[in-house]
């Protein structure tokens, strides 16, 4: 498996190298380690002097065998990217809302067929059953809040979004996009009813959860959320994003939405989630359920899982997400 993540922009090239790296040679570690190398130094050449980069990492049957950074985490102070630079991870966090729900699941707390109703009593009635499972795959046309926000000319980037505001707007829409099951349309309001829901279950917020559940048991110590954009977060890098003249600018996100996205962590902690997917050490359920996709009602099969997208590459299961927030760009595969 591998991660990427990165504060600056070119992430996307390197996806594209890395994965030709990994995906053309027979998982042989040294061709692997010689591949990634040579994509490292290509994007790296993007990257010299003052300017942001990126993270990667790379594991072999669960086994960390590639990490390396290059560029700046801090280009005022000249602090440069290590592996153990803390990123935000976008929407690849939504995997752990997903595992979080799942596990709830398993623990006979709620069921993945339950109407979202019953623990979100504010959600209007739309005549048709949302289910969990629908929020999970991307299938409950419930319209997303930061497109909602937009309309009104405060969106991302205008205020302040707090994980109640969020709240707020999806139990304010009187509809949903379309009958749940009918479609796939990607949507962060359904992971953020989602994250509302693990809280109200299980007593915890959703950063207290999944640090008892996942991030202690694997041992993640790097690994936090989001639900404070003005907390210090030591080892974090910056977020950055470029003006037309080619000037670094500082991008960062400034909201405290989670469950959707939010979560904040290192390549080498990745490392750490992705040798569990491989060895199941959390136990078979809990992987089987995350990768297993969705089915709309009419049959037609879709590649989203829960929280990731499970597709088949010359006869290899390949499980994969990417994110984005503000200046910051990540991709597990």
């Amino acid at each position: 498996m591998k991660t990427l993540i990165k504060n600056g922009s070119v992430v996307t090239m390197l996806i594209a190298l890395i994965s030709s790296a990994l995906y053309a040679q027979a998982l042989d570690q040294a061709r692997v380690v010689a591949g990634a190398d040579r994509a490292v130094e290509k994007a790296a050449r993007l990257s010299q002097g003052s300017a942001p980069g990126c993270a990667v990492g790379i594991s072999l049957s669960g086994r960390p065998v590639y990490e390396r950074a290059f560029g700046m985490a801090e280009i005022e102070h000249g602090i440069p990217n290590t592996p153990q630079t803390i990123f935000e991870s976008g929407s690849v966090a939504k995997q752990f809302t997903a595992a979080a729900v799942v596990l709830l699941s398993l623990d006979g707390k709620l069921g993945l067929d339950d109407p979202v109703r019953k623990y979100i009593t504010e959600l209007p009635d739309y005549g048709a059953p949302l289910t969990i499972r629908h929020l999970l795959n991307h299938t409950g046309g419930v319209r997303d809040w930061g497109s909602v926000l937009a309309l009104t000319g405060f969106g991302r980037g205008d205020r302040v979004i707090s994980q109640a505001l969020a709240l707020d707007v999806i139990t304010h829409q009187k509809g949903l996009d379309f009958t749940p099951g009918a479609e796939y349309s990607y949507s962060n309001s359904g992971y953020t009813l989602l994250s509302t829901i693990v809280e109200r279950v299980s007593k915890l917020s959703l950063p207290a959860f999944t640090e008892q559940r996942f991030f202690k048991p694997l041992g993640m110590t790097h690994t936090t959320w989001r639900d404070d954009y003005q907390r210090l977060v030591p080892g974090r890098a910056q977020a950055y994003g470029a003006t037309i003249a080619g000037q670094w600018r500082l991008s960062m996100p400034f909201m405290n939405v989670y469950g959707n996205g939010g979560m904040l962590t290192t390549v080498d902690d990745w490392l750490k989630w992705n040798a569990m997917l491989d060895s199941r050490s959390l136990g078979a359920p809990l992987v089987e359920a995350l990768e297993t996709t969705g089915v709309l009602n009419d049959g037609r099969k879709i590649t989203y899982a829960l929280g990731v997208v499970v597709t088949n590459e010359n006869g290899m299961c390949k499980v994969v997400h990417g994110g984005a927030t503000a200046g910051y760009q990540t991709f597990l595969s």
